[in-house]
Parts: structure tokens; C-alpha cells; sequence
């Protein structure tokens, strides 16, 4: 199953990169990958907030609802979504540390039903998706 794993330093606090990072609509502006990010709802972000975003993988732009399934203020968050084609998992931690935070992103993507014949060729485009919003994430986590 496609994995991606990475760890960007910031020089925000960890409070500030978490409170960026829980914001998932901010995905449309460091990952490239996505084409547009909205947040359902208003008021404060929380466990159980969600989010639509439209991913693209090659060719095919997927919408994808992420749910808040963990909120551990300024330490941890795990987003999920799946559709009848793939289930998503992102875990986001931040540790802070003497010039900022560290924030650790783990993705995973389980293809699904007669869309797992596809798990090689999603598992390519997933490590280069990958890398270009882990630069966006450096980007934007570095002010």
C-alpha cells in the first residue's frame, strides 16, 4: 500500500504550526497535489471537523472528504477520508523544539475494491506528490 513519510522543520511555534496544520483547507496551498481544499462548517477547528478536498492522482482529480479523527492540541492530528476507491490516512505530529517545531506527516493510501489493481501505479505518483507538498509544507511551515 502507498506510504509517504517526512519530517519539516519550522521556525513557527508548535501551537502556530499545529493550529496551520489543522486548518486542512491550507493543504490547496502547500500541496500541490490539491486543487481545491474547503472547510464544511464554521467555528473553531476541532475533532470531528471536516473538510473536502479535490486531489489529483495523474490524470484524475478525486474529491475526498477528510474527518478530524484525532485533535491533541499542539501534538497530534490524523485526518481520514475514503471513497468507494481509496481510504486516506494523515497523521500529523508536531514536537516543538529549540528554534520552532519539527512536524512529522505520515500518509497512507489504501486502494480499495476493483480499484486495487492500481497500487503500483498509485504508489509512484504517491511518493512524487509526496515530495513536491512536502517542499510546499517547508515552504509554508518557514514564513
Amino acid at each position: 500500500m502507498p506510504r509517504y513519510h517526512t519530517t519539516v522543520h519550522s521556525s513557527l511555534s508548535a501551537e502556530a504550526a499545529f493550529l496551520y496544520m489543522a486548518d486542512f483547507s491550507n493543504a490547496a496551498v502547500w500541496d500541490p497535489g490539491i486543487t481545491s481544499a474547503e472547510r464544511v462548517g464554521t467555528g473553531p477547528v476541532t475533532l470531528g471537523s471536516r473538510f473536502i478536498l479535490q486531489a489529483t492522482f495523474g490524470k484524475s482529480t478525486m474529491p475526498l472528504e477528510y474527518v478530524l479523527a484525532a485533535y491533541e492540541p499542539h501534538q497530534r492530528l490524523l485526518l481520514c477520508a475514503e471513497t468507494e476507491k481509496v481510504k486516506s490516512i494523515d497523521e500529523i505530529i508536531i514536537s516543538p523544539t529549540t528554534t520552532g517545531c519539527d512536524a512529522t506527516y505520515r500518509a497512507e493510501l489504501i486502494t480499495l475494491g476493483s480499484f486495487r489493481w492500481a497500487t503500483p501505479i498509485v504508489a509512484l505518483l504517491f511518493k512524487k506528490i509526496g515530495d513536491k507538498a512536502r517542499d510546499g509544507l517547508r515552504r509554508e511551515l518557514n514564513p
